[in-house]
């Protein structure tokens, strides 16, 4: 994965067949829905539809995109799904707005052959992975396909990045004296019962993302991830950390001045906030900075598949691109637009500035952190 780049250089972060077979069922086995044919669902390009117009009737034809767990104010998805709405005239049904990628994936998962089943999927890495391990994903390559480096797009067309960010420290300066700007600074005994996630980090990748950078901050690595649970541990034991799913409401209230999470989403609540006079202040931990993508996919049971290919396209294509950017994430074809021209210049340069390049851990530490994780989290916060 193409490493993120600094505020300045405004860099981008860095059996495919088998998934549209037909289940059968079998004796004791219980019955598995087959994945959706016909020209749409097995369409893998807008070319092998007949090209966009075509591609365009047949979703405004079907008039529905189920979606779920895109918060409004989580990379601008309103204003991506409103957009989405007027241009095509197409209803979008966002189901859950406030769910995590895990009930996304269950969503997904259980509702195989419903008509309310998931069409796109929005997940965090590790979810993403597992989807494809189910053969929960329809390979498509979006028009943009060739300019997205090939560290963040499978080859199968399966999935592929979408936006991406950097954990990063809310925090309200009126409610707090001194901001902290560092995962050492959170252990500061004035910071009690202030320190928040945004959701849990079995279910939630923004959550699981802050364990990676606490570790890293920690001694830890990719390969480690115990000193981020270590961390935790002794944030909660010392009163400072707040069991309380972070969210504008929650901050709102007083109940979380402080939220590690995206580096999007607390810009993008830093704008929402002000008119409730709340002054919120974003840094990226100088001592953990870590980086991750989103990923976008289709599912292969998507009841309106045409419109699942044609949110792909339009997701991909520099208007919604420039929509994320809009919302403060760092979107996959943000070096190709800057060298083109069509990237939302001052969106751009409204990114924060960055110290330093992260890495990023490969496959097989994710799915270790991930059980890690599961295991030790509850120990860690009691």
């Amino acid at each position: 994965m193409t490493p993120p780049g600094t505020a300045r250089s405004h860099r981008a972060l860095a059996g495919c067949a088998a998934l549209l077979v037909t289940a059968t069922a079998t004796a004791g086995c219980g019955y598995a829905p087959a994945a959706v044919t016909g020209k749409a669902a097995t369409a893998r390009s807008a070319a092998d539809y007949g090209g966009m117009d075509a591609l365009v009737r047949a979703a405004k034809k079907e008039g529905r995109l189920n979606v779920y767990a895109l918060a409004p104010d989580w990379a601008d998805y309103g204003e991506m799904i409103k957009t989405f709405e007027d241009t095509y005239g197409i209803h979008v049904n966002n189901e859950n707005p406030g769910g995590s990628s895990q009930l996304a994936l269950g969503a997904a998962d259980k509702r195989r052959g419903q008509d309310r089943a998931v069409d796109a999927l929005d997940l965090g890495t590790s979810f993403m992975r597992n989807a494809r391990g189910k053969r929960l994903l329809a390979p498509y390559k979006v028009r943009g396909w060739r300019d997205i480096p090939a560290a963040q797009k499978q080859p199968d067309g399966s999935y592929l990045n979408n936006y991406g960010g950097y954990i990063s420290i809310g925090c309200d300066a009126r409610a707090v004296k001194k901001c902290p700007t560092t995962f050492a600074e959170l252990l500061d005994p004035r910071y009690r019962n202030k320190v928040a996630l945004n959701g849990n980090p079995s279910e939630s990748s923004s959550a699981f993302s802050a364990i990676f950078a606490a570790a890293l901050a920690n001694g830890g690595s990719f390969g480690d991830v115990q000193p981020g649970l270590d961390y935790f541990k002794k944030l909660r034991q010392r009163g400072n950390f707040v069991p309380v799913e972070s969210s504008p409401a929650t901050i709102r209230k007083g109940e979380t001045p402080i939220s590690i999470d995206w580096d999007y989403l607390n810009l993008g609540y830093g704008e929402q906030l002000k008119a409730k006079g709340v002054d919120w202040r974003v840094a990226v931990p100088s001592d953990g900075p870590y980086a991750q993508y989103y990923n976008q996919g289709i599912n292969a049971y998507a009841p309106h598949p045409a419109a699942a290919r044609l949110w792909l396209e339009f997701l991909y294509s520099p208007r919604g691109q420039n929509i994320w950017l809009k919302g403060y994430a760092r979107p996959a074809l943000l070096d190709d637009m800057t060298r083109d021209g069509t990237v939302d210049k001052k969106a751009a340069a409204r990114l924060p500035a960055v110290h330093g390049t992260p890495e990023f851990p490969t496959p097989e530490q994710e799915d270790a952190a991930k059980v890690a994780i599961n295991e030790g989290w509850g120990e860690a916060v009691g």
